[in-house]
């Protein structure tokens, strides 16, 4: 019987067919009795001797795949694995899979909420009724803005797809632009400091890689018009947040919705302290019912998949099956 770690959150909160996949396959599931994402030390301790670790936004690095003896596949549930030490896991023989496209219109669903939620104030005017009061913010309208896609990758493209239909003018900036897509929804490709210059509205849709870390730092915000707002339901570590936080702080921006943040929860940040110049939410961009199932369904079956030495879908390092070794250490 396989012992399989599961780390990620969602999949062991939510009841679904995604655990009947697992039970079927005669697995012997292991869960943490933290509510939280895992460092590496935690995880370390863990999964010394699973064969799978199906992991969230908890800490896989190089020390936790030596560690763990018997690993052969680790199922990322979500599509970013900037979590996982895929080149570690790789040398070792251990496949990596994800979940592309399980939660992108859940994520962009999310986005425009919160593009409309700072616009119009809607969180602030929400406490203000509950405390008793009856006073009103002056917010701004969506129609008629210019908005700005960092990334138009499948994220991109569903947030672009819902934000056709509120009368926006739309640019984008991507390092493998899909022409063809953007032609067909009249979406202009621009250098990032234009995209930002010009934008009403700028939306974080781009991978975290050591190249994109603090893409949005104090440079490129100082580019960005003072009446716009920055979002990001990508990944914290796209955003230099002290320098968002002072931008924010000194009105060089009107305001921020972020999802996700460098460090997770932002214990620390001084995002923390601006109240409500910035609207923050616990990284829900995927928390709806049907992408934690569609994620959780995909993610137990790459599992499934290899550990009967099957080729799974949404394999992240194929170099493990063109080697020839296939995850056996």
């Amino acid at each position: 019987m396989a012992k399989i770690l599961i780390t990620a959150r969602s999949f062991r909160q939510t009841p679904g067919d995604h655990w009947k996949l697992l039970q079927e396959a005669g697995c012997e599931v292991l869960m943490p009795s933290q509510d939280r994402p895992l460092k590496a030390d935690e995880m370390l301790a863990l999964a010394g001797d699973v064969e799978a670790i199906l992991v969230g936004m908890d800490e896989v690095s190089a020390k936790v795949v030596a560690g763990a003896s018997q690993l052969r596949v680790i199922a990322k549930f979500g599509a970013g694995v900037d979590n996982i030490d895929v080149a570690a896991a790789t040398h070792a023989g251990v496949v990596v899979t994800n979940t592309p496209g399980a939660n992108q219109g859940a994520v962009a669903e999310l986005t425009v909420g919160l593009i409309l939620s700072a616009l119009r104030h809607i969180p602030y005017h929400d406490g203000l009724v509950k405390s008793g009061g009856w006073s009103r913010r002056i917010g701004a309208e969506l129609a008629g803005c210019t908005v700005g896609l960092v990334g138009l990758g499948r994220i991109g493209k569903e947030v672009a797809l819902r934000l056709e239909g509120f009368q926006v003018s739309l640019m984008a900036h991507d390092t493998v632009p899909d022409e063809s897509f953007a032609s067909r929804h009249h979406i202009v490709f621009v250098p990032l400091k234009e995209l930002l210059g010009r934008s009403d509205v700028v939306t974080l849709h781009a991978a975290l890689t050591p190249q994109s870390r603090n893409l949005i730092g104090a440079e490129e915000l100082a580019c960005m018009k003072p009446n716009a707002y920055l979002i990001n339901t990508a990944r914290g570590g796209l955003v230099d947040e002290t320098a968002l936080s002072a931008a924010l702080k000194e009105g060089r921006l009107a305001g921020a919705a972020l999802d996700v943040f460098a460090d997770e929860p932002p214990t620390d940040s001084p995002l923390l302290q601006l109240g409500d110049k910035v609207l923050l939410t616990p990284h829900l961009g995927a928390q709806t019912t049907e992408a934690v199932v569609r994620m959780g369904r995909a993610a137990a079956q790459c599992i499934v998949d290899v550990l009967a030495g099957r080729r799974p879908e949404g394999l992240v390092n194929p170099e493990v099956y063109d080697a020839g070794v296939q995850a056996l250490r």
